[in-house]
């Protein structure tokens, strides 16, 4: 239970520009490795350019909403379903850790939001040069929001994920750092993004999210 003991023992509360948690050491070596190794196709190279959204190619967000596919861009995205769990045998055991009553009791106290009826959304992210991700907040039906960042290529600790205040200034970078992450519930004043950055090789991740519609990981 990697994840639920870096959120009880390794995990700080801030409150600034809006609540948020940071976490360290969640992912195993194991887990690590599957994120490392995921194939994501480089936009770049199908004469794509990134659009400040993670979508890409899907479409505005409004014929998004909902979509646990991530819309047409599906190829450029790694969701972690029950078609493609087999090439990930410990994320499966990270994902059957987010749906047991034990961990997802403890983040809805933390939110103070009810997820006895959500589900589970996972997916591995390799961002490329030329990424960058427009201020935004997350859609309601994300009850709660995060990524876990792996940063075995020594890329800048700057490009992590920046947060700004309700005028859309940037007040704060959570750190790319290894195996450390963050959390927050969505909310009209929760603005998080990332401006664009020069990134060298990759910016590998994993969002995690509980969600009300449905996937194929409902809560236990």
């Amino acid at each position: 239970m990697n994840f639920l003991n870096s959120i009880l023992n390794k995990s700080k509360k801030h409150e600034f520009p809006f609540d948020h948690w940071e976490y360290d050491s969640a992912l195993t070596d194991e887990q690590i490795r599957e994120i490392i190794n995921t194939d994501i196709p480089d936009v770049s190279k199908h004469n794509i350019s990134y659009d400040g959204t993670r979508a890409i190619d899907g479409g505005a967000a409004k014929f998004r909403k909902g979509i646990t596919s991530g819309g047409k861009a599906l190829k450029f995205r790694c969701f972690i379903t029950k078609e493609n769990a087999s090439q990930f045998p410990n994320l499966l055991n990270f994902i059957k850790e987010l749906q047991s009553k034990q961990t997802y009791k403890v983040i809805s106290k933390m939110i103070n939001k009810d997820l006895s009826n959500s589900y589970v959304r996972v997916e591995v992210i390799c961002d490329r040069e030329g990424f960058w991700l427009k201020p935004h907040c997350d859609i309601e039906e994300k009850l709660m929001s995060g990524l876990i960042f792996v940063n075995k290529t020594n890329e800048s600790e700057d490009l992590g994920t920046d947060f700004y205040n309700n005028d859309l200034k940037k007040v704060k970078t959570v750190p790319y750092k290894h195996n450390y992450g963050y959390l927050f519930t969505s909310g009209p004043n929760t603005w998080h993004g990332m401006e664009k950055k020069k990134i060298i090789k990759e910016r590998r991740c994993i969002q995690v999210n509980y969600v009300t519609f449905p996937t194929d990981w409902k809560v236990e």
